[in-house]
């Protein structure tokens, strides 16, 4: 695990146009067409040092998403150069960045310690390994599951939850737009860095910004 990694991404000039996620560095831009877009994405893929790593890139109409490690923690100081020359690409393409587009939802899925069964998901799914408690799609589709363990005093012995990771920009718009269509806050006392909220019937959600740098008052 690299936490110097994300900390230096974060701490390093000329990356507006980059949010870093449960999922790493990400980045979404608007073309003008979907032609534009595979132009973009064709001129992205060409750079040196892409071949082989776990870049994604994804287009979906006029939008391009391009997805560095998919796991924050596998950031290295690599990554700082080749997130500045995708943006370069970008700009001569006349992409815009809209980092408030840029998200990744996680599927967190808890149990007690001794009854935590990552096999079982990652073969039900069909998922790869990314670290010893995920599973990821292997065609990036899909959302990334986290096996989160449950504290042994707790009376659950198993629970599911959905995480939102966003920009530390654009997560208070986020967390309003939930409140606004009958989100409950359950818990924000790790606020600006998460909020745990539930729909009328109980299911809990957690919106983040943690990778992106907010900060948790209770470290």
């Amino acid at each position: 695990m690299s936490e110097q990694g994300r900390e230096d991404f974060l701490a390093a000039d000329g990356l507006e146009d980059w949010v870093v996620l449960h999922g790493g560095p990400t980045a979404v831009y608007k073309v003008q067409s979907l032609s534009e877009a595979t132009r973009l994405t064709q001129s992205i893929a060409q750079l040196p040092g892409l071949d082989g790593t776990k870049v994604q890139l994804t287009i979906v109409s006029e939008r391009v998403t391009v997805r560095l490690t998919r796991e924050v923690w596998n950031i290295e100081a690599e990554h700082i150069e080749v997130a500045r020359a995708i943006s370069k690409v970008a700009s001569s393409f006349g992409a815009v960045a809209d980092p408030g587009q840029v998200q990744e939802i996680q599927i967190a899925i808890s149990a007690k310690p001794n009854a935590i069964d990552l096999p079982f998901w990652r073969a039900v799914l069909g998922y790869e390994p990314m670290l010893d408690d995920n599973a990821i799609d292997p065609l990036g589709n899909g959302s990334t599951v986290w096996m989160q363990e449950l504290s042994e005093k707790k009376s659950l012995k198993h629970a599911m939850h959905i995480d939102v990771s966003v920009s530390k920009e654009h997560i208070q718009a986020r967390l309003a737009a939930a409140v606004s269509a009958g989100g409950i806050i359950v818990e924000d006392s790790h606020a600006p860095a998460s909020w745990i909220l539930s729909d009328k019937s109980g299911n809990k959600v957690c919106i983040v910004a943690w990778p992106d740098g907010a900060v948790d008052p209770k470290g």
